[in-house]
């Protein structure tokens, strides 16, 4: 049974959702408010989250931002607000989908499905294929058993998006990834124009980058196509590939 969070003021709406859901084999937990919505989604692995736009103490905008500090959960969001400009803020801040309010339950299902079938697997790294258990380049260690990052002794705190999109990174340097390639092998799904995640995601890995490692800068953005991680000559050695 798929777990699924919901933030929503609407009692009624969220306890029928509820019911329904769970004939779909979809166990949903409700929460009305987005600060209780934030702690409950901390405390627990969910699938997906339902996030509702007007809540009564910060808009689901604000959730989402602040959601997406820590967490790649898959966010689907829910509004009465139709406006074109909502839905691509909700995007290019890292929305996965948004259905607009009032919507047919069964739509509602068919979008938690399809979300679901293009997120990142939670039982396998998003950048799937590699076989290695550990990888290493100079100081910074990617340990893909425990799904940890080191640089030195010092250990990144990155999200399993961050880490991907790292280890990518550093198994291509001198390569320009492109946003196409980059959305298929993290995301497991088709980049779109209009969604801005895969650049949020990146800003990210490249700050808190930056904050241990001399790495950060080396992540370049190229115009109208992607990135590239670019070693310097006096590392670049360290950085081919075994």
């Amino acid at each position: 049974m798929r777990s699924v969070l919901i933030i929503d003021d609407d009692v009624r709406l969220a306890d029928m959702l509820r019911n329904y859901l769970a004939r779909h084999q979809i166990a949903l937990t409700i929460r009305h408010s987005g600060r209780d919505g934030l702690q409950e989604a901390g405390s627990r692995c969910y699938d997906l989250l339902l996030l509702d736009v007007m809540l009564p103490d910060m808009d689901g905008f604000e959730v989402l931002a602040r959601l997406r500090r820590s967490s790649d959960l898959r966010v689907l969001l829910l509004t009465a607000r139709g406006d074109a400009s909502d839905r691509v803020r909700g995007l290019r801040m890292g929305a996965d989908d948004y259905l607009p309010k009032p919507f047919d339950v069964d739509e509602l299902v068919a979008r938690i499905s399809a979300v679901l079938r293009r997120g990142v697997p939670r039982s396998m790294p998003p950048a799937a294929g590699f076989a290695k258990p550990r990888l290493q380049r100079g100081n910074l260690t990617i340990d893909f058993g425990s799904r940890t990052v080191h640089y030195g002794s010092e250990m990144l705190d990155l999200t399993e998006i961050e880490l991907a999109l790292l280890e990518m990174f550093i198994r291509s340097p001198g390569v320009v990834l492109t946003r196409e390639e980059l959305a298929v092998r993290v995301f497991q799904r088709p980049f779109h124009p209009l969604d801005r995640s895969l650049d949020m995601y990146v800003s990210r890995l490249r700050r808190k980058l930056r904050s241990a490692t001399p790495l950060g800068d080396h992540i370049k953005t190229i115009r109208s196509s992607g990135y590239l991680f670019a070693a310097s000559d006096s590392n670049r050695a360290q950085f081919e590939l075994n």
